[in-house]
């Protein structure tokens, strides 16, 4: 079945591998391991910095919440059993929080942020990127299938806490933002 490019649904439905559902679950499966890497690099500068380490926490914790919007995606409305993990408006509330809490000790933006200032600021942009794509397909497969709309809500908030930890992570970590500057691209500096 594998090897045909066929796969199963958690309730058994044999699909293709490329299906929008597959397609969404698998994207949140490979942001999860991102999320997996970001976790080791905040454990290990937490040894350094303890708000770090707590952070690393928070990161494990939606760790498991990607894994229950995975096993949401992977199983048809039909057959979501009642006592099922899934998404649920708390977990919503909990990281509208949580952005607010780390944005209260931000300064404000001027500018676009590039990438890289520090590693685990990189790896939080990486994770924002892939969440950004996994809501682009969410939101693709909830205009052909139902979804729980938790779903498209929490990768929403998800991506935006991911862009405001970035910047909070560089804060913690006396780590200078790389801020986009227009000019010096090549086509704004003259010969």
């Amino acid at each position: 079945m594998g090897d045909a490019g066929q796969t199963r649904l958690a309730g058994g439905q044999q699909v293709s591998k490329n299906s929008a559902r597959i397609e969404c679950y698998g994207t949140v499966d490979e942001l999860n391991a991102f999320f997996g890497a970001a976790r080791v690099t905040a454990t290990e500068a937490g040894s350094r910095v303890e708000s770090i380490g707590r952070f690393a926490q928070q990161l494990r914790r939606i760790q498991h919440e990607l894994f229950n919007l995975g096993s949401i995606l992977a199983t048809l409305p039909e057959d979501v059993h009642p006592k099922q993990a899934r998404i649920t408006q708390t977990d919503i509330e909990r990281l509208e929080r949580e952005i607010d809490q780390a944005n209260a000790e931000l300064a404000p933006l001027r500018s676009f942020v590039l990438p890289g200032s520090t590693r685990l600021e990189a790896e939080l942009h990486i994770c924002r990127t892939v969440c950004r794509r996994a809501e682009r397909l969410l939101v693709s497969l909830a205009g052909q299938e139902q979804v729980p709309p938790e779903t498209v809500r929490y990768l929403n908030r998800l991506s935006d806490a991911l862009f405001v930890w970035s910047r909070w992570v560089n804060h913690v970590l006396r780590a200078d933002e790389t801020l986009w500057e227009p000019n010096q691209a090549a086509t704004g500096q003259a010969e």
